[in-house]
């Protein structure tokens, strides 16, 4: 996990260490409008279709989809909720975000070049800033990675449920990161971004309740909950 110190673009919170994670399960799409239109009553995307991504959500507005979809498909809601403090149950079988080791394995399907297409990405294989777009796009029109996995870099930046903290540093098994911090991660970049923050391993932060037109999500599930 992280970069060499040789990766064109690299910034220095991307330290490389070894991390082991058990199974889990992740979204094949970021989390369509219409998908959470259908369980949250509401739409708040700045670009409107209901097969593009939801944006405008804070992670607080991801946290919550995460417990409202446990509950209505009869699974453990694995956060708890009490105004902004937000606390896991690492145990219960409900869904949630990746942390952001499980949301890098995920990205790179194998790969430790820049980007899960090799050192370079163009414009036909996802939606920053150097696509003619200038807005997000349907969930799944490029290519997946070899995990079958798309829009892992750009479209929109999906939140984690780390902490970004540069002075903490998660690694060994299963990490979750720091126990507390003023900006929860986010990963692989959005539409309005260059090529440098799509990188597997670009790794920043907004605060919780921050929402954006290019700050999305996708949901994860321990595995092991389902054997």
């Amino acid at each position: 996990m992280g970069s060499p110190a040789s990766e064109s673009g690299r910034f220095g919170n991307e330290v490389q260490r070894q991390v082991t994670l058990s199974s889990f399960y992740i979204g094949m799409y970021e989390v369509t409008q219409d998908s959470y239109k259908e369980l949250m009553g509401t739409n708040p995307s700045f670009f409107k279709g209901p097969d593009l991504p939801v944006e405008q959500v804070s992670w607080f507005d991801a946290v919550e989809f995460c417990n409202r979809l446990s509950e209505m498909r009869g699974l453990t809601p694995v956060y708890t909720i009490n105004g902004r403090n937000v606390t896991w149950d690492r145990e219960a079988n409900g869904y949630r975000l990746p942390t952001e080791a499980e949301w890098e394995f995920a990205c790179r399907a194998g790969t430790t070049t820049n980007f899960f297409t090799g050192n370079t990405i163009s414009a036909n294989q996802a939606n920053f800033s150097g696509s003619t777009s200038r807005s997000t796009v349907p969930v799944g029109r490029f290519a997946p990675n070899a995990f079958g996995l798309y829009d892992m870099h750009g479209n929109v930046a999906e939140w984690c449920w780390d902490w970004n903290r540069s002075d903490i540093i998660s690694g060994g098994t299963n990490p979750a990161g720091p126990e507390s911090g003023a900006l929860r991660v986010f990963r692989g970049g959005g539409w309005m971004h260059g090529t440098n923050f799509l990188r597997s391993a670009f790794r920043s932060g907004q605060f919780p309740s921050q929402r954006g037109n290019f700050l999305g999500f996708r949901l994860a599930l321990n595995a092991n909950n389902f054997d």
